[in-house]
């Protein structure tokens, strides 16, 4: 994979931390949680089988972008993610959305099939409760002193932050429209994916709990799988072997699937 700077990119290359190899047989682009960046995905390219390539979706407004705004709207979201990774999408690929990482997703495994009628061979959702399902206590509107405290509630933001008014004033705005663009999300109606979609759920989780991830199930025509996990909402730092042994069958699975389709084609 070829490394990227900022001051190389092209507007659209800003969304990935790495040019996608040409040698890739499959595809994962990763998503992240309200408030998180590229990063919570480090080391993951290592952990999946040889072929694979893991590419992770660095959104405005935080790490290597810290100084651009941070997007509020899902609908505007979506399309500048469809120009970044369009040309990508060239071979077999996946999406792996984490909490806020779902819902971008999921829209973005429906935008791409009106767009250009391409479907992922699997969507990866964990942490985030159906699409479908809204969001019972929004926190985006709340007063500072109330929205720090749920943000220690989630345990995600580290404490060092919390504490620091410098740290909150040059992160609280990037936290603000993370969590107004997950709150305000709103469910449509549109026709079924066809690709499997496998859920991953934190066994203590109080933002997602089993019944509203097994939801998920009612959003494909293809098969669905529902994997607890030990932890609470954030398992994906707490208990990342077990999250990534899951991934990586799957992954593998899709890549034998691509290998054996391109034999006989």
């Amino acid at each position: 994979m070829e490394e990227l700077t900022m001051q190389t990119l092209k507007p659209a290359e800003r969304w990935l931390l790495a040019k996608p190899d040409p040698a890739d047989k499959i595809r994962l682009f990763c998503f992240p949680f309200a408030g998180g960046g590229a990063s919570i995905y480090r080391g993951w390219s290592e952990e999946m089988p040889a072929g694979a390539g893991v590419y992770p979706i660095q959104l405005p407004g935080r790490e290597n972008r810290l100084m651009e705004s941070a997007i509020r709207d899902m609908d505007v979201l979506i399309e500048k993610i469809c120009e970044a990774i369009h040309p990508y999408l060239d071979r077999p690929f996946l999406f792996f959305g984490y909490s806020l990482g779902t819902k971008i997703a999921f829209e973005l495994a429906r935008a791409v099939r009106r767009k250009w009628q391409l479907a992922p061979c699997g969507l990866l959702v964990a942490a985030g409760r159906a699409p479908h399902i809204p969001e019972p206590r929004p926190l985006y509107h709340l007063p500072e002193e109330e929205f720090v405290r749920e943000l220690r509630r989630f345990s995600g933001t580290p404490e060092a932050i919390l504490q620091s008014k410098e740290l909150m004033n040059l992160f609280m705005p990037l936290l603000r429209a993370d969590f107004t663009l997950d709150d305000t999300y709103r469910f449509t109606e549109e026709e079924l994916l066809e690709c499997p979609i496998s859920a991953f759920c934190g066994t203590r989780d109080p933002e997602a709990s089993e019944e509203e991830m097994a939801a998920w199930a009612r959003h494909t025509r293809g098969s669905f799988t529902l994997d607890m996990i030990e932890g609470e909402h954030f398992f994906l730092n707490s208990n990342r072997e077990q999250l990534l042994r899951l991934v990586f069958a799957i992954v593998a699975e899709q890549l034998e699937a691509a290998a054996s389709a391109g034999e006989q084609s």
